[in-house]
């Protein structure tokens, strides 16, 4: 049996919450490697037969982005208020994406940001400092101070101790405004609990960059609609300013076939048969209840379960061996949204 590669990984990816971190997924475009024919492949030394292997590997960690609904939507609609709110002073209309966990929140959102650098880079290929596209997360029980930091956490920009939120802020700012910051996502929106004082406080912060930075919010989080964002006299002003996108499961439907063929269509296994996981659209759908990130979890595990042990490919038996995300064993989510 081969052993699994080093899980580490390249050493210098780095976090999207980070503005090299975030460069480095904008501008990467992994080249997909080609399946060897059966006897060259057969005929590989040790040496190059694993680092074939590896490059699989890494290929099925990632596989692609399907185009779903949800990512076309988000794109669309992302995109037409970049360009509403490009000389608005005042006002500037937002975006939430708001659905159950595994939907495909994130992916969508920062699809979008990686839309809108790509576009400004061709736009301004002689502007390599710019900044079009900021992207955070908003930590659990967070502070007005710590909405700041992670801005500038971003921005690469030094925190001491002495420095207090107004100056934070105004660091921000100064650089987003001189970096021509067009798009601003948010993720992980939930963790604001307006509910407790400095939720609230937190949620004015978020506010506050918004009217300073002549930029479009992106929000993304889990059920925004309950979790309290938009309740109550703040809830209402973010509300009458932002529009929403809801992600939800999959029925099963054509929709799910196309989606578990497009991932079938970019496996690299030796030995697996086309058309096996379309067939398997029923099997699959029980398995992860039509979420996403619970079919992208057991297709890659899968695969590259498939290439490790040198089966080279992907049976029901196989899929059955695969242990996915706690949640699609319990409860079934309640459909809705867009997929």
């Amino acid at each position: 049996m081969t052993s699994l590669p080093d899980p580490g990984g390249d050493p210098q990816l780095q976090a999207l919450t980070t503005l090299t971190g975030w460069r480095q997924f904008a501008t990467e475009m992994p080249a997909v490697p080609q399946l060897l024919d059966g006897q060259v492949w057969q005929g590989l030394d040790p040496g190059k037969r694993v680092a074939y292997d590896d490059d699989r590997i890494a290929h099925h960690s990632r596989l692609l982005v399907v185009q779903t609904p949800a990512v076309r939507e988000v794109v669309t609609t992302g995109r037409r208020l970049a360009y509403l709110n490009k000389t608005a002073h005042y006002g500037r209309c937002g975006l939430i994406v708001s659905g159950p966990a595994r939907t495909g929140k994130t992916t969508a959102m920062t699809q979008l940001g990686k839309t809108i650098e790509v576009i400004h880079r061709r736009r301004h290929p002689g502007s390599r400092n710019d900044i079009p596209v900021v992207y955070i997360t908003v930590p659990p029980a967070a502070t007005p101070k710590m909405i700041a930091a992670e801005f500038a956490r971003f921005l690469g920009l030094p925190l001491t101790r002495r420095a207090n939120i107004t100056d934070i802020i105004e660091a921000v700012c100064g650089v987003c405004a001189d970096t021509r910051t067009s798009v601003i996502c948010v993720d992980e929106i939930h963790n604001l609990n307006i509910a407790t004082r400095a939720g609230a406080e937190a949620s004015d912060t978020l506010k506050y960059f918004s009217e300073r930075i002549p930029a479009t919010f992106v929000f993304a989080g889990i059920s925004v609609e309950r979790a309290g964002l938009l309740s109550g006299a703040r809830g209402e002003q973010i509300a009458g300013r932002f529009t929403m996108v809801r992600t939800g499961p999959f029925g099963q439907d054509q929709q799910w076939i196309t989606l578990i063929a497009a991932l079938e269509g970019s496996l690299r296994l030796h030995r697996h048969r086309p058309g096996t996981l379309p067939q398997l659209g029923g099997y699959l759908h029980r398995r992860t209840h039509g979420m996403i990130g619970s079919l992208l979890w057991l297709i890659r595990s899968a695969a590259i379960q498939a290439v490790t042990d040198g089966t080279e490919k992907i049976t029901r038996k196989d899929l059955d061996a695969i242990q996915v995300d706690i949640a699609s064993q319990t409860a079934r989510p309640q459909p809705g949204g867009t997929r």
